[in-house]
């Protein structure tokens, strides 16, 4: 049986990156344009928190808002453009083996966990707080955060608006692939929640795999 170690980025290519996000952990990296990321959800239901900045100039930003109205869909799949405010195309989600990722639960912080879980949480570490230690090794600070991606992440809207965090649609080894439209920073918060089921309530690796494709023959 193949190991989800052993599974190949989704878009082939020459390897640029291959590494591992920890359990609870951050990661961060420049995507040049063209160059595809592959994020392999390697246990299953794991809540990938993402970013996503013009690498050259990290006030343009990906927007949920400009996103989500490009496309007029909530959820990001197979052919969903990643757009900063203005509307240009920062990533675009080019092959996806679970169909659905969310745009619109946010980031857990120290905060968030203490208004919906009880003030016995207030340690635990949070999506924001890795962001921010990642952002910090960019340049970015709290004033950088904006309303980021959550892939692997099931989180249904019904009808009358409201939102819920369920068990994820995920399942190991399945995969999602970005191709960067322009040279991009991509951080990722490797999602340390464990008190709702966005991931299983036990927080695991994910591995992270930057491809150069081929080039096509002119």
């Amino acid at each position: 049986m193949t190991s989800t170690l052993d599974l190949p980025a989704l878009v082939p290519g020459t390897v640029i990156r291959d590494e591992i996000a920890g359990a609870r952990g951050s990661w961060s990296a420049v995507v040049a344009a063209g160059d595809v990321l592959t994020i392999v959800d390697l246990h299953g239901n794991q809540a990938v928190d993402t970013l996503i900045y013009d690498a050259h100039d990290t006030t343009v930003r990906y927007s949920a808002a400009a996103t989500v109205a490009a496309q007029g869909n909530l959820f990001l799949t197979a052919g969903s453009v990643l757009r900063a405010a203005d509307g240009e195309e920062l990533m675009t989600l080019v092959a996806d083996e679970v169909g659905n990722h969310d745009t619109v639960g946010g980031a857990c912080s120290q905060e968030s966990n203490t208004l919906r879980y009880g003030h016995h949480t207030k340690h635990q570490h949070a999506c924001v707080e890795n962001f921010l230690v990642e952002g910090a090794r960019w340049g970015l600070g709290k004033r950088d955060l904006v309303s980021n991606i959550n892939f692997f992440m099931n989180v249904p809207v019904d009808p009358d608006g409201t939102l819920g965090i369920v068990d994820g649609l995920s399942a190991p080894g399945k995969r999602l692939a970005l191709r960067a439209d322009r040279d991009v920073l991509v951080l990722v918060s490797n999602c340390p929640q464990i008190n709702n089921p966005c991931n299983g309530f036990d927080p695991t690796t994910v591995r992270m795999i930057v491809t150069r494709p081929e080039a096509r023959p002119s």
